[in-house]
């Protein structure tokens, strides 16, 4: 299943990613290398990151975002785990 994971900056997050951003791209190295991260990056506004990965399910999306570097440390204030269809460009999941 794919989930879109939204990390909202706090107010000193971007001082913080740089002292965290090794850690949070280790920890979601393994993923990628599974092929379970389709997407992830910050926002060009500074307001926080997109992660839009696959997980078993919404429990497990979850803690893959409570557990990420950027969650632990407070960069992210706020973490929102959403379910997520597919439906541009096609794809196989789009059922």
């Amino acid at each position: 299943m794919t989930f879109v994971i939204l990390g909202f900056d706090g107010p000193d997050g971007q001082a913080k990613r740089k002292i965290h951003r090794t850690a949070h791209l280790a920890g979601l190295e393994p993923l990628n290398r599974a092929g379970r991260v389709l997407l992830a990056g910050p926002f060009t506004d500074q307001a926080g990151s997109l992660i839009i990965i696959e997980a078993d399910s919404l429990e497990e999306a979850k803690r893959i975002a409570q557990e990420d570097p950027y969650t632990v440390h407070g960069i992210f204030e706020r973490v929102e785990v959403h379910p997520f269809k597919q439906v541009f460009p096609a794809s196989q999941s789009y059922t």
